[in-house]
């Protein structure tokens, strides 16, 4: 029986990295971010209906995502429009990855999960933290964005207290090995647990 996971948290909190630790540890992980740059790219799937919806958009046929948030910042309305593109083709994706991935455990990153309603279709969520001040310093360390920038997405983004609140696991990633201790107890009870109906509520994955 193959079981769903659910990885989610907030911009900064270290999820990629989670993400790339459950890897190791033998599960599939399907990435959404990874799946927009697919569906992005030239010859992807998206591509012809974003040269239909957003032409400006479209550079050395791929869709260029400088371009694309220029268009967003002068229509914010252009938001709908751009999801109905977008997520019936990750809702594809995702489930191509469910069809033929073989682990036991599938992963699935997502960073909005719960505010998209994603995690109704999961058997758990692990949800990663860390505290405001290293969020802050790791994402403006990238130097991908301004401050301005950071506060804007961390506004739509649901609060992580609140996140925490609604998963099965939290994961600290304070430090590497850290995570990789939690990501392996929760890989342990999940497959412990695996022919029960629940896993009995929200877990510390230090317990």
């Amino acid at each position: 029986m193959t079981f769903y996971l659910g990885l989610t948290g907030s911009i900064g909190m270290g999820k990629s990295t989670t993400a790339g630790i459950f890897a190791q540890a033998g599960c599939a992980v399907w990435d959404a971010d990874a799946a927009v740059h697919r569906l992005y790219a030239a010859g992807g799937a998206a591509v012809a209906r974003m040269q239909e919806a957003f032409p400006a958009a479209i550079v050395v046929g791929a869709v260029s995502r400088e371009a694309l948030k220029q268009i967003l910042a002068d229509d914010p309305a252009a938001f709908a429009r751009l999801e109905s593109i977008v997520h019936p083709l990750l809702a594809a994706d995702r489930q191509e990855f469910k069809d033929t991935a073989t682990s036991d455990i599938l992963v699935f990153d997502i960073p909005l999960l719960f505010e998209t309603g994603g995690d109704a279709a999961m058997d758990a969520v692990a949800c990663v933290r860390v505290d405001a001040t290293t969020q802050r310093a790791r994402v403006l360390e990238r130097g991908t964005m301004t401050e301005a920038q950071f506060e804007q997405i961390l506004a739509k983004q649901m609060p992580i207290d609140e996140k925490c609140a609604r998963a099965d696991f939290v994961i600290e990633t304070d430090t590497l090995d850290h995570a990789k201790t939690q990501v392996s107890a929760i890989l342990d009870q999940i497959r412990q647990t695996q022919t029960k109906p629940d896993l009995g509520g929200k877990t510390s994955a230090d317990a």
